[in-house]
């Protein structure tokens, strides 16, 4: 389904960063640390991230979508690192990056376990995770995002899943999301921010 949807001469979700990760960008810290972009697909994220200065390893299970993102890094001038990948079943490294960024990443209730349990394993200690996602409440809109509520996870999940981080803000709202032709209107969103506890 990806393939078939990034297999566009145009970037369905454009080109510039999220908001969200845009605000939260400084928590990364001084660049360069090592960032891993789930999910990055064209790899706007990604991208921004590496013209800041960062080392990006962006994450899809789409290859259509990372060729557009290293065709976005080549223009910009920047090193990515990409990663074609099901993270509903890859194990990360341990202890592997500065920080972990998960923009409208959404994979079926059943792998959200082992990926979050790959976000702790994968984060160093003190590292950060940066979270944007659709909820429940956003399926019945047509502005973006998952069909089914099934790929849509909530704060209360993101809490519990990583109830042994500092959590640094859990929040449910819907705001506007304007992201190309692929996110454009009102969403329901949960934004999740979480610090790995220094061992």
């Amino acid at each position: 389904m990806w393939d078939e949807r990034y297999d566009t001469d145009d970037y369905v979700y454009g080109t510039e960063p999220n908001d969200f990760l845009r605000e939260q960008v400084g928590l990364i810290g001084e660049p360069p640390r090592e960032v891993l972009c789930l999910a990055d697909g064209e790899g706007r994220n990604g991208v921004y991230l590496a013209r800041l200065g960062h080392r990006v390893l962006s994450v899809d299970a789409s290859a259509v979508g990372l060729r557009k993102a290293a065709r976005l890094a080549e223009q910009e001038r920047v090193p990515l690192e990409t990663l074609v990948a099901d993270l509903t079943e890859h194990t990360f490294a341990a202890e592997a990056f500065d920080a972990v960024v998960s923009i409208f990443c959404h994979v079926p209730e059943a792998g959200r376990p082992h990926l979050h349990r790959q976000v702790a394993r994968t984060l160093k200690p003190g590292g950060i995770l940066i979270l944007e996602a659709y909820t429940p409440a956003q399926v019945p809109r047509d502005t973006g995002g998952p069909d089914t509520p099934d790929r849509t996870p909530t704060a209360a999940e993101l809490e519990a899943a990583f109830a042994d981080f500092e959590i640094l803000s859990s929040r449910e709202f819907d705001r506007q999301v304007v992201e190309g032709r692929g996110h454009t209107g009102l969403g329901a969103v949960v934004q999740f921010i979480a610090r790995k506890r220094p061992a």
